[in-house]
């Protein structure tokens, strides 16, 4: 060993215990709970009439063996899948009104300028696309929102056009119904517009919005119809944004685009088309024989 570790080990202090005390320590019992509360035990049994701690625990044998039981019936992985159980209800709930009450978004600012309604042009180059075949013109139209996300377009004949565009004209606002949870409709308030010579707007917002807002409300989507390939080509392009603000899927978009074609007359006649164009006239006439059933059954219909 190195003098100077050996030089520490020299002063490293010792304390002396006597041998009595060392073997009391070791030779003493630990205390027992009735021990460690015997004071406050004896207190208890006075409170309650016992002459000592033995009368106590009988005279609560009976209460001490119920919460006994009760203790061990309580299975913490039973209580853990109630729980679970419970939550999952809450979530269902919770998803469920939300699907049924949408969040009402705020109005339009009123200060806010307009912007210039888009064109053809605004989209596309129209006079270079006016040589196309209508195939490639198609192609183009369909590849310039392809890569655009919540947005809808469509290649419309004259003729498909123009029943559509007689119909909005006379009839510019109506209603549709979307499904929302089980058996539960949501319903949609259809707005046409027609802000320029060759531009027609269709615009969908909840009815609870246009309730609240009136012509402030904003559109959840927008449809514009761009006529100026009309007279050339005989077609009509439609373009459409879904906002990404409101609780709605590309599919129930789709859903009411469709019901707009179908009830504005934009398919071909048939018993079912005719049957949809008078609910869309007497719901412009106010006729009290609207019937809000038969608008769902025939907007769930394929005739």
């Amino acid at each position: 060993m190195s003098r100077s570790l050996y030089t520490a080990a020299r002063f490293v202090p010792r304390l002396a215990l006597p041998r009595s005390s060392i073997l009391r320590s070791f030779a003493t019992k630990p205390e027992t709970p009735l021990e460690k509360y015997k004071l406050k035990l004896e207190q208890k049994a006075k409170e309650v009439g016992a002459l000592n701690v033995d009368e106590l625990k009988e005279k609560l044998k009976d209460e001490i063996e119920a919460k006994k039981k009760e203790f061990n019936a309580v299975d913490p992985l039973k209580e853990l899948e109630e729980y679970e159980l419970k939550q999952a209800e809450e979530l269902k709930k919770k998803k469920q009104a939300e699907e049924t009450n949408p969040a009402i978004r705020a109005a339009i600012d009123k200060t806010v300028p307009k912007e210039p309604y888009k064109t053809l042009s605004s989209f596309i180059d129209v006079e270079k696309v006016r040589e196309l075949p209508l195939k490639e013109l198609e192609f183009i139209w369909r590849a310039r929102f392809q890569n655009k996300e919540r947005t809808l377009q469509a290649f419309l004949e004259s003729q498909q056009f123009a029943t559509i565009f007689a119909n909005a004209f006379k009839n510019p606002n109506f209603v549709l119904p979307l499904p929302r949870g089980d058996d539960g409709y949501e319903i949609h308030f259809v707005q046409w517009g027609f802000p320029g010579p060759n531009t027609t707007h269709c615009m969908l917002t909840t009815l609870a919005e246009y309730q609240l807002h009136k012509e402030y409300a904003k559109p959840h989507t927008t449809l514009m119809f761009h006529q100026e390939l009309i007279e050339d080509k005989e077609v009509v392009l439609m373009n459409g944004q879904v906002e990404s603000d409101v609780s709605l899927t590309m599919d129930e978009a789709q859903l009411l685009v469709l019901n707009v074609q179908r009830f504005y007359g934009g398919l071909k006649e048939s018993e079912g088309s005719k049957r949809k164009l008078a609910l869309l006239r007497d719901f412009t006439a106010g006729n009290p024989e609207f019937d809000m059933k038969k608008l769902v059954e025939e907007a769930a219909s394929f005739d």
